[in-house]
């Protein structure tokens, strides 16, 4: 059984198709059900945190009301880091007052930040063929 298992992946490998996962994203701490969540999952840190120009990332938007998760099938395995914005105006950006979010912000992992959104690696995490859940909870700063 195991050898099986073995040949299917030098298989996969072979055939120049890496593995895929399935990710789920879970959203927590959510202060309202107006407007739309924005979800950017990227593998690349040059496009993080907003996927702008990234031609491989992944994204979707759907409105608060409906949903407070999102599932992503056929992902390659990798590492990856997800970016969420709250656009509680559904004006498809980020509002700021001074600099400072007016709309909530997540990422994956839920690491600290406080001037500017974290690093990629701090956001990182591995995508395998199991699959993956990350559950993302919301900041508001003002």
């Amino acid at each position: 059984m195991a050898k099986a298992g073995a040949a299917a992946a030098a298989f996969l490998l072979l055939a120049g198709v890496s593995p895929s996962g399935e990710l789920e994203v879970n959203v927590e701490e959510l202060r309202s059900d107006r407007g739309l969540l924005h979800v950017c999952v990227t593998r690349d840190e040059r496009h993080f945190p907003d996927c702008a120009g990234d031609p491989a990332a992944t994204k979707e938007s759907f409105r608060v009301r409906d949903t407070r998760s999102v599932h992503f099938a056929n992902l390659p395995s990798g590492q990856y880091a997800i970016a969420i914005l709250h656009d509680e105006n559904s004006n498809n950006q980020l509002d700021r007052f001074a600099g400072i979010p007016r709309e909530g912000i997540g990422f994956s992992r839920n690491p600290r930040f406080s001037f500017g959104p974290p690093r990629f690696s701090s956001a990182r995490f591995s995508l395998g063929n199991r699959g993956e859940v990350q559950s993302i909870r919301m900041r508001y700063f003002l």
